[in-house]
């Protein structure tokens, strides 16, 4: 897994202050993207120690509510494995807090996805510009969905999700 940038003190990407994840590689290549830069599986820097480490220091801070996944596309095939042990291991170590997740696939492709039973919240949707809508809380375009991942996997049918904050 390979990632452009981790972002501190984040209040854009999820509810509270957040740490964010910014990974490489995304197929989905929007019109509009603010991160184009990060469509490239090859760009940015390997994802070592140092850089899990520099998460873990933000997690240990009491004002953090949790991390956001973001790139890019953290569900890209290069990113799904490493992903996927990161988001175990912050809630095990990290419990009481949230983790959120940016993709530009649909929940119906991908709720039976090992990685979601530790997403708490999953904002889903290819960005569309021409949706575009700056008013909107924790995403791009009217296309996208904030869903409240453990609530959604506990109904009877996980197909139909649960809007987080359906205010938005």
């Amino acid at each position: 897994m390979r990632y452009h940038n981790i972002t501190k003190d984040d209040m854009k990407n999820g509810d509270g202050l957040r740490v964010v994840l910014w990974v490489a590689g995304c197929s989905h290549c929007c019109k509009g993207c603010q991160n184009p830069i990060t469509w490239d599986p090859n760009g940015g820097l390997e994802f070592d120690e140092a850089a899990k480490q520099e998460i873990y220091e933000q997690l240990d801070k009491s004002y953090i509510s949790g991390i956001t996944f973001s790139g890019g596309d953290p569900l890209h095939s290069a990113n799904r494995t490493g992903i996927r042990a990161l988001a175990a291991e912050i809630k095990e170590k990290y419990p009481e807090k949230t983790i959120w997740l940016y993709t530009g696939d649909s929940w119906e492709n991908i709720y039976h996805y090992p990685v979601m039973k530790y997403v708490d919240v999953l904002v889903d949707g290819e960005f569309r510009l021409e949706e575009l809508d700056t008013k909107l809380r924790w995403k791009g375009s009217r296309n996208q969905r904030v869903i409240d991942v453990q609530k959604t996997l506990k109904q009877i049918d996980p197909l139909v999700p649960v809007i987080h904050c359906p205010e938005y």
